[in-house]
C-alpha cells in the first residue's frame, strides 16, 4: 500500500507535469508546426492551433514512449528521480519555458527540461551520463545547419528556373511518403511495442511467400511513397497555388503529430522513476501529458504562432514546404532515438534556410541572435536553478 505522504507528493509532481505540458504545448509543440503554414496564409492562427492540439495529442499517445522513459531514466545515472525530484525539474523547466511564452520569445523547452533534469539528478548525487549527452548534443548541434541546409536547398530547388513545380513538388511529397511509412507507432509492432506501416505490413504479407520480409517492407514502402507523390501530383496539376498549400498543411499535421510524440517525454518523463512506487501505467500516463499539450495549444499557442509567422520570416507556400520537409525528417529521427529535440530549433532553423534561399528577405537577424541566446542561457539557468533548488529543498524540507 502506497504511504499517504508519497501519493500526495506524486499528486503535486504530476500537478506539475501537467502545468509543463500547457506549457509546451503553449509554446514549441502548439506554435512551431503550423507557424511556417500561417505564414504563407494557408491557415488561420487560431484554427492552426485548435488542429496541432488534436494531432498532438495523438502523437503523444502513439509515439511518445521513447522520448519519455529517455527523460525518465537515461539522463541521469546512479540514482532514481524521487517525486520530490521530479517536482523542482518539472516546476524550473516550466517556469522558464512560460516566461518565454508570455514574453514572445521561443524558450527551447528540451533545453530547458534537460537541464533541469541533469541539475536534479547531480544535486542528488548521481553520475552524469556522458555516452546519452553526446548523442542529445550531437543532435541539437547538427539541426541547425541539417536542417537550415536541407530548407536552402529544397527552397532554391524550387525556385530553380528550368524545373516545374509539377514534378519537383509530387517528389517531394514521394519522399514524405516514404518517411510517414517507416514512422513507428504504438501497438503496430504487436508484444515487441511499436513498429512502422510499411514493417507491419511486411510481417503480415511474409506468409504469402512471393517475397521475403525485407522485399515486402521495401514494396510497402514504395507504395505509400507512391500514392503520396500522385495525390499531391494531382492536387498541383488541377491548382498549382492550392494544391501548395493543401501539401503544406499535410506536413504541418505530420510535424504536430511529430511533436506530441516528442515534447510530451519532456513533460512526463521526471514521472517515469516514480511508476514502480504508485501503480499508473506508461499509457495512462502519455494520454495524461497529451492533454495537457492539447489544452497548451488551444489557449496559448495562437501568440506563439503568429509570432513565428510574422517574426521571424514572411515565407511563401513553396519557402514554407522547404522548412516543413527536413523539420519532419530531424522530429521523426529524434523521436526514434529516444532524444529530446527542441522544436523551437528545429522550425526556426529550417525558416531561416529557406528564407535564405530568397535572399534574407524577412529574416531578423537579431530576432535570431536573441533565440539563439534564450536556447543556450535556457539550458545553462535550468541546469544551475534545477540543482540549487533542490539542494535548498533537500536542506530545509528534506525532500
Amino acid at each position: 500500500m502506497v504511504a499517504a505522504g508519497t501519493l500526495a507528493t506524486f499528486v503535486v509532481a504530476a500537478l506539475a507535469s501537467l502545468f509543463m505540458a500547457w506549457a509546451i504545448g503553449a509554446g514549441s509543440s502548439g506554435s512551431t508546426p503550423f507557424a511556417p503554414a500561417v505564414g504563407a496564409n494557408a491557415i488561420s492562427v487560431m484554427r492552426a492551433g485548435f488542429i496541432v492540439g488534436l494531432l498532438g495529442f495523438a502523437g503523444a499517445f502513439l509515439q511518445g514512449a521513447n522520448v519519455t522513459n529517455a527523460v525518465g531514466t537515461e539522463l541521469i545515472g546512479g540514482v532514481t528521480l524521487t517525486a520530490g525530484a521530479a517536482v523542482v525539474a518539472l516546476l524550473t523547466a516550466a517556469v522558464l519555458v512560460a516566461i518565454g511564452v508570455f514574453a514572445g520569445y521561443p524558450i527551447a523547452t528540451a533545453f530547458t527540461v534537460t537541464g533541469a533534469v541533469v541539475g536534479v539528478g547531480l544535486a542528488m548525487g548521481g553520475d552524469p551520463a556522458w555516452s546519452k549527452y553526446q548523442q542529445i548534443v550531437s543532435l541539437w548541434v547538427l539541426t541547425p545547419f541539417v536542417g537550415g541546409g536541407a530548407s536552402y536547398a529544397t527552397a532554391r530547388l524550387l525556385r530553380a528556373d528550368g524545373v516545374s513545380e509539377r514534378w519537383t513538388v509530387p517528389a517531394l511529397a514521394g519522399l514524405v511518403g516514404l518517411l510517414v511509412a517507416n514512422m513507428e507507432f504504438a501497438g503496430l509492432g504487436g508484444a515487441s511495442g511499436s513498429a512502422s506501416v510499411a514493417r507491419a505490413a511486411a510481417v503480415e504479407l511474409t506468409g504469402l511467400g512471393v517475397l521475403g520480409e525485407t522485399g515486402w517492407f521495401v514494396a510497402a514502402s514504395l507504395l505509400v511513397a507512391l500514392a503520396a507523390a500522385a495525390v499531391v501530383g494531382r492536387w498541383v496539376t488541377t491548382d498549382k497555388t492550392r494544391g501548395q498549400r493543401r501539401f503544406l498543411l499535410v506536413l504541418g499535421g505530420l510535424v504536430a503529430f511529430s511533436a506530441g510524440g516528442s515534447q510530451v517525454g519532456l513533460a512526463i518523463g521526471p514521472l517515469v522513476p516514480l511508476l514502480d512506487v504508485i501503480a499508473v501505467p506508461l499509457p495512462a500516463l502519455l494520454v495524461g501529458g497529451g492533454l495537457g499539450l492539447l489544452a497548451g495549444s488551444w489557449t496559448g499557442a495562437p501568440r506563439m504562432i503568429k509570432a513565428l509567422a510574422q517574426d521571424y520570416s514572411s515565407l511563401g507556400p513553396r519557402r514554407s514546404i522547404a522548412a516543413m520537409i527536413p523539420s519532419f525528417a530531424i522530429a521523426q529521427t529524434a523521436v526514434a532515438l529516444g532524444v529530446p529535440v527542441s522544436f523551437n530549433e528545429i522550425i526556426v532553423s529550417a525558416i531561416i534556410g529557406s528564407g535564405y534561399a530568397a535572399g534574407g528577405s524577412g529574416v531578423s537577424g537579431r530576432k535570431m541572435l536573441y533565440t539563439v541566446l534564450a536556447w543556450i542561457g535556457s539550458l545553462a539557468l535550468a541546469l544551475g536553478l534545477g540543482y540549487g533548488v533542490f539542494t535548498l529543498a533537500s536542506s530545509v524540507l528534506g525532500v
